[in-house]
């Protein structure tokens, strides 16, 4: 065992600095939400302090509002395959001046249209008809979804072509394992599968253009509310496919953020009251529930998990394909959406490291779609972020010093827990740390192959390891409820597969190579580097192996502990 360990922690010198590996950057723009990484690599070891105007950097507020100032601009419209799209177009342009849009497949093409004022698409909606209108049974609720009727077909190729559907789901594995196996070095591995798992432009636009849909529905009842995305959907760490998750947000409504008058006369709504905030949040979805299932054009399958610890609704958006999770008023994790997303812009390696990880995990079945005793994509990411804060100078800090670095408009107190960090990215200093992603990658595995998981808590708050408070397998911190165990779910044996994987895992990467295999022009290449870790049956069959050695060792061990018995 000793010499196993002894091999994992051999260390090869690095192909390339990180610096030459980041200025292919440009060719692999990133495309997801607030992403620049125009912005290199060097550049960012250079002048820590660049202002946000030269790197194009916008914080994630800003990055929302204008999303969502897009979304309500925008009209979903389904159509057949054979419609003209210049007639389209051009009908459409009769309401007013469209700023984008782009066309998608999901059970038949849709288009995204954003118009450039509101004006238009208000012009558009008092122009459409009603759906059979002398069928008492269609619920007669106008919404911005859409579908074209009557305008001509073309049997033209070349006009069909041109609708360049856009993708919404990532490429298969398949595909994948080729496309990784053509680059020339695992940093570009790296590089290239972040380009081809991350939200695209459009996803993005798309997923808040569904939440403003579902605002509409929400509107009937609190006009001045917000649905928003948060999570994985906004943090800059969203893989193509992933789940649509959004918050109703009632804090324009409650008088959270309202100033009272100090004397004089004034008014005040009379309200209802509930035993809790609880269960005004189980009221308030249990009817936004309703009005989405009865009203909400293309929302299918509406379930009311109201008893989670979350209070949810989950549905599925037909026209998107995409399955939603709508909480009210979680504070707490838009405060973590805002974090992540911070980490994520403070180097670019974070986001590449992140989304290979979790491409890893998802490919040996260590993270899965649905609930259950596994590791989830949100624990990976605060694992990821803790190995980088481990590092030898750390590549990112610690949320306490993000926390001292916070002037008092960053000060924030959500029921009782401090969540209070710089939002200010001018003020962090970053240390000078050029590793590789080659070298973050193998080192990763052999951080957490050797990790003492038995004895010891992950926790990005102090960036160091903690005595853990209860005797679960996994403890990793709530970054904000310091309380809460954000693995608790994770059982004994998915942490020893994890393990034995991250040690498989560093071992390939030691013993199989890291230098591009020679192979015949035009012929499929072999899985090398990065890819060859997201072959599962490669794996499988070393698990395998190592199992059959375990138990030869088992049973050469009861042999000698049986002859001591008859001796």
């Amino acid at each position: 065992m000793a010499s196993t360990l002894a091999v994992f922690r051999l260390h090869m010198k690095g192909r390339g600095s990180l610096v030459k590996c980041l200025r292919k950057v440009h060719t692999f723009l990133h495309r997801s939400i607030g992403t620049n990484v125009a912005a290199h690599g060097e550049e960012l070891r250079k002048d820590k302090t660049v202002s946000e105007e030269k790197r194009g950097w916008k914080p994630l507020h800003a990055v929302e509002a204008e999303r969502q100032e897009q979304a309500d601009r925008s009209v979903l419209i389904s159509f057949q395959t054979r419609t003209d799209k210049q007639t389209f177009l051009k009908y459409l342009s009769k309401h007013g001046p469209v700023n984008k849009y782009f066309f998608y497949e999901n059970n038949g093409p849709y288009a995204v249209v954003e118009f450039e004022s509101r004006e238009s698409v208000a012009s558009l909606l008092k122009g459409a008809a009603i759906t059979s209108i002398n069928d008492e049974s269609v619920v007669p609720f106008k919404s911005r979804l859409l579908s074209v009727k009557g305008l001509g077909s073309s049997n033209s190729p070349k006009q069909q072509k041109g609708y360049n559907y856009q993708p919404l789901n990532p490429i298969p594995m398949n595909e994948l394992l080729q496309r990784l196996s053509r680059e020339n070095s695992i940093d570009q591995q790296m590089i290239l599968l972040t380009d081809l798992h991350q939200l695209t432009d459009e996803n993005s636009r798309l997923r808040y253009l569904v939440c403003s849909l579902v605002k509409d529905v929400a509107a009937a009842y609190f006009p001045e509310c917000t649905i928003k995305p948060f999570g994985s959907s906004v943090n800059g760490f969203g893989k193509m496919g992933c789940d649509l998750d959004m918050i109703l947000d009632l804090d324009g409504i409650t008088g959270r953020n309202t100033m009272m008058p100090r004397s004089g006369l004034f008014f005040e709504y009379q309200m209802k009251s509930a035993s809790s905030e609880r269960a005004v949040t189980q009221n308030i979805l249990s009817v936004i529930a309703a009005s989405v299932e009865q009203f909400g054009a293309g929302c299918v399958a509406v379930q009311k998990i109201l008893k989670a610890r979350c209070p949810l609704v989950k549905f599925t958006h037909q026209p998107s394909g995409f399955q939603c999770d709508l909480t009210a008023n979680n504070r707490m994790a838009l405060k973590s959406t805002e974090l992540l997303y911070l980490y994520g812009e403070l180097d670019p390696r974070v986001r590449f490291l992140v989304f290979s990880v979790r491409c890893w995990a998802r490919s040996q079945s260590i993270t899965k779609s649905v609930s259950g005793t596994w590791i989830t994509n949100f624990s990976l990411t605060v694992m990821v972020l803790f190995f980088l804060q481990k590092r030898n100078p750390s590549i990112i800090p610690t949320l306490d010093h993000l926390r001292d670095l916070a002037g008092p408009a960053d000060k924030n107190v959500i029921e009782g827990n401090d969540c209070t960090f710089v939002s200010d990215i001018s003020k962090i200093q970053l240390q000078s740390n050029t590793e590789t992603l080659e070298q973050l990658l193998r080192e990763f595995f052999l951080f957490y192959s050797t990790f003492s998981f038995m004895n010891e808590s992950i926790n990005i708050r102090k960036g160091k390891e903690q005595n853990k408070p209860e005797p679960t397998p996994m403890h990793i911190q709530n970054p904000f409820e310091t309380s809460l165990n954000v693995s608790k779910n994770v059982n004994a044996a998915q942490l020893e597969r994890f393990v034995a994987l991250c040690q498989e895992s560093a071992w390939l990467l030691e013993h199989k190579g890291t230098l591009k295999p020679e192979h015949v022009g035009g012929s499929i290449p072999q899985p090398w580097g990065f890819a060859n870790l997201l072959v599962p049956t490669r794996n499988a069959q070393i698990m395998s192996r190592k199992k059959r050695r375990q138990e030869d060792h088992n049973g050469i061990i009861k042999v000698l502990l049986d002859s001591l018995k008859h001796s």
